[in-house]
């Protein structure tokens, strides 16, 4: 079969049915990762059926430990429930696995990684946490500043689309809307509320604190990413109705001085991130222009003027399926297959 390479890796991909397991499917392939063999597995109900793939038609089989035997790399777009039971027996039998959901990412044992940022975290480890979505793409952003002028405060509001909740919120929005604009009443199933010419500031199981656990996610992940435990830092989650990106509204204090093209000039350097910043000629970070791209985009770079000289606003776009889910997942692979090489 084509794009296939006899001294490359065996790969599985668990959850190959859903939006970001077609685009760990795709990510492998754009990105050259060198696969010997690939299988798709999936639920019995999602599986026995054919998928059009960079590598040709696949059958997805239903999953059973047996059928990760003998793989090298095992990547995981599952839930939680099933990343808890299942990760560990399937690294037990030898395979790198990076999971997606958020299953191991709060244990002090199991790496929570982002390759621009604590790539070597993840050797020596056979079970990897890949980050929530919201978190991985402003870390990207954050962490060049934070090298440079050091972070103190962060203060987020994101704004969500709807494939954050899989095919079937992406499903929904088209739907609903298609209903809506019909005269009709859109109602919902996947959200709390109707999403079409709708945001709702809920996403997520309420906590004690009186933040959504997506809210905490960014908080929690953030400071064990980028090794600041006592970083002060929240969250509110909106979700809109968009079908791709996450973009974020973030205010941050530093711990030094810092101006705008200061800031740029560092995001322009990091790498994973682009630089899109000119109000003048209506140039700015958009979930359109995002969707489908590898890089975070970064704009409206601007004093702030709570935290004056030691503070930034800025705006970013980050395709969640990408550096959020299947890119940041492959991008782990590839760091640990480059210090196996190297070993």
């Amino acid at each position: 079969m084509p794009n296939f390479r006899p001294d490359g890796q065996r790969v599985a991909v668990v959850g190959a049915t859903g939006a970001v397991g077609t685009e760990m499917v795709r990510v492998l392939h754009d990105r050259g990762y060198p696969v010997k063999e690939l299988r798709l597995l999936a639920s019995a109900r999602s599986a026995d059926r054919t998928l059009s793939t960079p590598y040709g038609d696949i059958r997805v089989q239903p999953f059973s430990l047996e059928a990760t035997a003998g793989f090298d790399t095992v990547l995981l777009a599952v839930s939680g429930e099933f990343a808890k039971e299942w990760a560990p027996k399937i690294a037990a039998q030898g395979a790198t696995v990076i999971d997606n959901s958020s299953a191991w990412r709060y244990d002090p044992a199991i790496p929570l990684v982002v390759p621009e940022i604590n790539p070597s975290a993840a050797i020596g480890h056979k079970l990897i946490a890949n980050p929530n979505c919201t978190t991985a793409v402003l870390v990207v952003v954050l962490y060049p500043l934070h090298r440079l002028f050091g972070l103190k405060r962060v203060i987020v509001s994101s704004y969500q689309a709807t494939s954050g909740a899989g095919a079937e919120g992406m499903e929904e929005l088209l739907e609903q809307t298609r209903v809506q604009l019909a005269g009709g009443t859109a109602t919902s199933k996947v959200f709390q509320h109707p999403i079409p010419f709708n945001v709702i500031p809920h996403i997520d199981s309420f906590q004690p604190n009186g933040y959504t656990k997506e809210e905490m996610k960014v908080v929690w992940e953030s400071r064990k990413i980028m090794g600041i435990p006592e970083l002060s830092a929240s969250c509110t989650a909106v979700r809109i109705p968009t079908l791709r990106v996450h973009s974020e509204a973030v205010t941050i204090e530093f711990e030094k001085p810092v101006t705008p093209e200061a800031a740029r000039a560092a995001l322009a350097s990091a790498p994973g991130v682009k630089v899109v910043d000119d109000p003048a000629r209506n140039l700015y970070p958009l979930p359109i222009s995002a969707t489908g791209k590898y890089d975070v985009e970064v704009g409206r770079i601007r004093q702030s003027l709570v935290f004056g000289d030691r503070g930034l606003d800025l705006f970013l776009a980050g395709d969640q399926l990408l550096k959020g889910a299947a890119l940041n997942a492959v991008q782990i692979a590839e760091c640990v297959l480059e210090h196996r090489k190297a070993a």
